[in-house]
């Protein structure tokens, strides 16, 4: 069940869900606020909580708000992307061959059939990162799996609007965004042991973050690092 609190200028989403305790969440980019809580709660309970968590709203808002954003991608020479946190100058070229995209020294490559329009561009440079994620993963995930004891069943890797990663404890199953491979590789390791750690804990409360601490205890300082970062032009959260 939905409901919506309006607190003066601010709109607060309701979502009930069989959980026992009640969770906040502030959404990049704009500062979308969202409460889930337990089906039996009331919304007058509800209204009372987010009241008391006003000022903790407002600056998650403010800091989300004057948060760097990239551009929209129009995959034209010179373009500036990035690869694993570093910056590379896009350089089209013009191939009878297949497409991809190289790498030089601070130059990513892309290389398209003549006339291809923006949105083949896109599509061959987000399997380009699509491949450095899967590249990247298996390593990382026979590290974690073996230090935290849980067993990964299936891993996808594919464009996401909304989250840098999610997971179905049940299935063993984990999905990463390939806007991950823009970020230096300890903020995707980041993403993969948060994931990996709901196979213990699946709500993020004391019990999570104790885990976390356990297997990372730098994870703040990634996640802040990750938030720090350039978004992109879609609605990312995390």
């Amino acid at each position: 069940m939905l409901a919506q609190l309006n607190l003066g200028e601010i709109s607060v989403d309701v979502v009930f869900k069989d959980i026992k305790n009640i969770h906040l969440s502030v959404y990049p980019p704009t500062g979308r606020v969202r409460i889930s809580a337990p089906e039996r709660m009331k919304l007058d309970t509800i209204r009372i909580f987010a009241i008391s968590k006003l000022d903790w709203i407002k600056r998650q808002q403010t800091k989300l708000r004057g948060q760097e954003r990239e551009t929209p991608r129009e995959y034209l020479d010179r373009e500036s992307h990035y690869l694993w946190g570093r910056r590379y100058l896009l350089r089209v070229v013009e191939v009878d061959a297949a497409a991809g995209v190289e790498l030089a020294p601070r130059t990513m490559i892309l290389k398209v059939r003549p006339q291809a329009n923006e949105a083949k561009k896109a599509v061959i440079v987000a399997e380009f990162y699509r491949e450095q994620i899967r590249a990247a993963v298996p390593s990382l995930v026979a590290k974690w799996t073996a230090l935290m004891g849980v067993t990964l069943h299936r891993l996808y890797v594919r464009q996401m609007k909304t989250k840098w990663g999610s997971c179905n404890p049940r299935s063993r199953a984990i999905r990463l965004n390939t806007e991950l491979a823009k970020k230096p590789k300890h903020c995707l390791e980041y993403i993969l042991v948060h994931e990996l750690v709901h196979f213990l804990e699946p709500r993020h409360g004391d019990r999570f973050v104790s885990f976390m601490d356990k297997f990372m205890p730098q994870w703040r300082h990634y996640r802040e690092e990750l938030n720090r970062y350039p978004l992109g032009h879609e609605s990312w959260k995390y």
